[in-house]
């Protein structure tokens, strides 16, 4: 989804688009760096993160949660108490197990969503924080295995550009606003995610 919305918003712009792969802890030191000139990269609109980049309207909208083994009852903080969860390093579902989870809680960080999705599914860990856009692709592949446990947060995704671009991000707001009003960025959330661009993405 991130690839297509960037390629679209390069077509409008009448640019060629240069994708480059990045990590969670990267996305936003390679932005900064002039690595890359603008961000299409899930990345959740935090107070933190906006003191560092300048944010969009959403373009996408993702809700985390805990995620692992069906047979785990597991319905609140409290209960991670002892286990062992995987997270993306540097992720919002880091930040906000972290703040939750009793103190011996073994919270696993990961390079990736990947690599913690993997843990899970060898058994390295029962528990992981994901988006409900990750659980859908793990219950692809593992039917039953897992379930949902409890949210974390319902957030909002935005592109990102470096502090001050001020034009440049009126032209990726107008760019949004037009392509939602088309249905245009809604269908590609269809293909891409098997839902519709959430209501409090804006739709």
């Amino acid at each position: 989804y991130d690839a297509d919305v960037a390629k679209m918003l390069a077509e409008d712009m009448g640019v060629e688009a240069n994708l480059v792969a990045v990590t969670g802890p990267n996305r936003i030191p390679y932005l900064q760096s002039d690595q890359v000139d603008i961000l299409v990269a899930s990345l959740g609109v935090t107070p933190e993160r906006a003191e560092q980049v300048d944010f969009s309207e959403a373009y996408a909208g993702i809700e985390i949660f805990v995620f692992g083994d069906a047979s785990l009852e597991i319905g609140d903080g409290d209960a991670l108490a002892g286990q062992n969860i995987g997270v993306a390093r540097a992720s919002t579902q880091d930040t906000a197990i972290t703040a939750i989870a009793p103190a011996d809680a073994n919270i696993q960080r990961f390079d990736d969503d990947a690599s913690a999705v993997q843990a899970l599914l060898s058994g390295q860990v029962p528990l992981i924080g994901a988006s409900n856009t990750v659980i859908a692709q793990i219950n692809e592949v593992a039917p039953d295995r897992f379930d949902t446990k409890f949210s974390l947060s319902q957030q909002s995704q935005g592109i990102a550009t470096r502090k001050g671009t001020d034009e440049l991000m009126a032209y990726i707001n107008n760019f949004l606003a037009r392509k939602k009003e088309s249905g245009e960025l809604n269908a590609l959330h269809e293909q891409w995610v098997g839902n519709p661009l959430p209501e409090f993405a804006g739709r």
